[in-house]
């Protein structure tokens, strides 16, 4: 395995780092993305917690190459908020398109060159919705007729069987979101495509351990593992 640390959009003010990890063997590509939203602080917490493991051997990829961009929107982060324009609607709608903000862009330019089989965006959201299909917090979202979809419905059984609280268990969620970085993903380089969203009102400790266990069963499930 082989680890390397980059700077996304690095003579920009929007200068960010990612990493790419590489397997030993050839495999999928997978990118996982987080702090879209610079005030979702849990999934960021679990995306560079998941970079630092590797970087450290905690965590192994066996094949494949693995892309996280753990905190996307750095000034967005700085200041703990959601972000202005909202991040999540800038990315590419057209093949031919361009993102409508620098950030998307770059993250977007880093995709095509390197052609995901899987993206996962990590987020976090008001509610749970065990309790109201009206909210995303605690589920697990794709777009309809995704073939990501068996893969969420198993990880889904796994993390609620993992969960006492029936309050806290996740559901999927099938919609298009144009402009998001899920729904660019999955339109424009038919990838398996899927946010992840727990709920703000838990624990962040718990926010952050519920992320980082859906990433490694989406790494399991991608082979990666």
């Amino acid at each position: 395995m082989l680890v390397t640390k980059h700077v996304l959009a690095a003579s920009s003010t929007h200068a960010t780092p990612y990493y790419l990890i590489r397997g030993a063997h050839p495999g999928p590509v997978m990118i996982i993305t987080s702090g879209v939203h610079g005030n979702e602080t849990a999934s960021m917490a679990a995306a560079q917690k998941l970079a630092d493991d590797c970087m450290a051997g905690r965590q192994t990829i066996q094949r494949g190459l693995l892309i996280i961009i753990p905190r996307v929107n750095q000034k967005a982060y700085e200041k703990r908020i959601r972000g202005n324009p909202d991040l999540n609607r800038t990315f590419p709608r057209r093949v031919s398109g361009k993102g409508k903000h620098p950030l998307a862009s770059a993250v977007f330019r880093i995709a095509r060159e390197y052609g995901p089989d899987w993206w996962i965006d990590l987020h976090e959201a008001n509610g749970l919705s065990q309790l109201s299909s009206r909210v995303l917090g605690q589920t697990l979202i794709t777009n309809p007729g995704s073939r990501a979809v068996p893969v969420c419905k198993r990880i889904i059984g796994q993390m609620n069987r993992s969960i006492a609280n029936r309050d806290r268990h996740f559901n999927l969620k099938q919609h298009d979101l144009p402009g998001s970085a899920r729904t660019a993903a999955a339109r424009l380089l038919q990838a398996r495509s899927v946010t992840v969203e727990t709920c703000w009102s838990l624990k962040r400790s718990v926010r952050i351990k519920y992320q980082t266990r859906i990433v490694r069963h989406f790494l399991w499930e991608a082979g990666f593992v």
